[in-house]
């Protein structure tokens, strides 16, 4: 259906709404010509519905135009989520125009939100991966003795990067098997540690902590760097990205890569969700539940290389 069975109303509602755009609002020609494609689909849509004017539009036809965006039809083919997006965009700013240039008494439109992204699923190592990274730091040195303390804490606790630079010598129970972390907002957590991460914590406390701390002006922290003064954030990415150059890894590792890593094991494990989440500090359990996908997918992996009746 070509733009020009429109009716003119609606044609002249979505030129004056671009000129807008061009002249008062100063759009980049680029954006402006993806709006113009967007809202000249919009007028198709509308003219198949019968309407005439975008007085006669309701809230249900803005719905049924994103169902369009995503499944497409017999003239236009399903956009991806960014590009649905923005054509969304693009209506509800034009049924905002129309209500602020009283064309329309009602933004029929407001209620109709973008389709939201799909997430991302976190990447988590398998166990044989992440012990391959823990033991990468040699042990014959003070730095390689506090690296691998460090990356044991990290995947054994599930802390964020800065929750372990910011622990002090006191933060950790090593006779309760605990540790005090300090999350978003000041929150903190009692979380267990597991006993690797303890003996990896006190060789280095016993063989390297005490040879930094010398150069250093008596500071708490629980790991330090050559001066002496608390091993901050980015070193502490470098200690894990230098780990995985010397194991071997190809993929791209990050400090959330163990904490994800940390949680997909648990739950592969058994945990339950609740307590996962209590673990990672997440003040909604709905920030934890995409860990539940993970190892749904790999489950749907399991059963497609291992049910004779998958495919």
């Amino acid at each position: 259906m070509a733009v020009s069975e429109a009716a003119p109303e609606l044609v002249d509602a979505v030129t004056t709404y671009l000129d807008h755009l061009d002249v008062e609002r100063g759009m980049s020609p680029h954006t402006l010509s993806n709006y113009r494609r967007d809202l000249e689909r919009y007028l198709e849509h509308l003219t198949r519905a019968g309407r005439a004017e975008l007085a006669e539009v309701r809230g249900g036809d803005v719905g049924e135009f994103l169902i369009a965006l995503r499944r497409g039809d017999d003239e236009h083919r399903p956009l991806a989520t960014s590009s649905a997006t923005r054509a969304v965009v693009a209506v509800r700013g034009l049924h905002r125009f129309a209500l602020a240039e009283g064309l329309v008494v009602r933004d029929v439109a407001a209620d109709v939100h973008p389709p939201s992204s799909a997430k991302r699923l976190p990447k988590a190592l398998d166990v044989t991966t992440v012990t391959r990274l823990l033991e990468a730091p040699p042990d014959d040195d003070p730095r390689g003795v506090r690296d691998r303390a460090l990356l044991e804490m990290l995947y054994s606790t599930g802390a964020r990067i800065t929750e372990i630079t910011d622990l002090d010598v006191d933060d950790v129970d090593a006779e309760q098997r605990t540790v005090v972390l300090t999350g978003k907002g000041g929150k903190q957590r009692l979380v267990p540690v597991g006993r690797p991460a303890l003996a990896a914590l006190e060789a280095y406390r016993v063989r390297a902590r005490p040879g930094f701390a010398t150069r250093g002006r008596g500071t708490p922290a629980l790991f330090l760097n050559a001066r002496g003064a608390r091993l901050s954030r980015q070193s502490a990415w470098n200690v894990i990205r230098e780990a995985a150059e010397r194991a071997g890894l190809t993929q791209s590792i990050s400090p959330h890569t163990l904490r994800h890593s940390f949680a997909t094991h648990l739950l592969d494990g058994g945990a339950d969700l609740r307590v996962v989440q209590e673990l990672l500090g997440h003040a909604s359990v709905t920030t934890t539940q995409i860990y539940t996908l993970v190892t749904v997918d790999t489950l749907r992996e399991v059963f497609a290389t291992s049910h004779p009746r998958s495919r």
